[in-house]
């Protein structure tokens, strides 16, 4: 991944095969990661490189980071759930995902238009993160076991105990992992995949 912000802009976050070639979505989207940039720069935070990617920052605490993704590009709040909303344009990128929001853009005059509304948004995310507000996070057993890793975790008595044994944050991380896939099959195959790591009392990132 990369290191430097300049980077991202002119290469890609260098997270897959496509970076620094003409194929990397940062180009699909330049013109609008431009107009993106400069207007969180505007709002007086910190520019930063954090997972390959461009994060923003106040006072060290991420407020919001700007992405591209294959159809749209984006600003992705770190702390979405705790905004008002009031003009209904902020997305729950995942049906797992309990704090972060997106809006998303497919073209610069959409940005324009959306100028003054962005401005808003981005203050009162700011203000947010200063105020020290934080996210009612569900606990690891408020999440649904998927029924395939249930049915491992009912035959296999020693991935029970690992997995019983992991941390809350460890465990949480797998059920999500587990349940963001839509078919049986491929649920199925994550779960084999991490059962060593698990019986290892690894978590999913370790």
């Amino acid at each position: 991944m990369i290191k430097h912000i300049e980077d991202y802009f002119t290469k890609g976050c260098g997270r897959c095969k496509l970076y620094d070639t003409p194929q990397c979505k940062v180009f699909t989207w330049e013109n609008e990661l431009k107009m993106l940039r400069e207007l969180v720069l505007s709002c007086e935070m910190n520019e930063e490189v954090k997972w390959g990617m461009p994060v923003y920052t106040v006072d060290g605490k991420n407020v919001v980071m700007v992405s591209a993704f294959k159809e749209y590009c984006s600003l992705s709040f770190f702390k979405g759930t705790l905004l008002k909303d009031p003009q209904g344009i902020l997305i729950t990128q995942t049906e797992n995902s309990q704090s972060g929001r997106q809006i998303r853009f497919t073209s610069a005059e959409e940005i324009n238009e959306l100028m003054p509304v962005l401005r808003d948004y981005l203050a009162e995310a700011i203000e947010v993160e200063k105020s020290g507000a934080k996210v009612s996070f569900k606990k690891a057993e408020e999440f649904s076991v998927p029924e395939e890793f249930q049915h491992k975790l009912d035959d296999m008595p020693d991935l029970k105990a690992a997995f019983d044994a992991l941390t809350p944050g460890r465990k949480k991380a797998y059920l999500l992992h587990f349940s963001g896939a839509k078919q049986a099959k491929t649920r199925e195959e994550r779960i084999v995949k991490f059962i060593p790591q698990i019986l290892a009392g690894k978590g999913l990132y370790d």
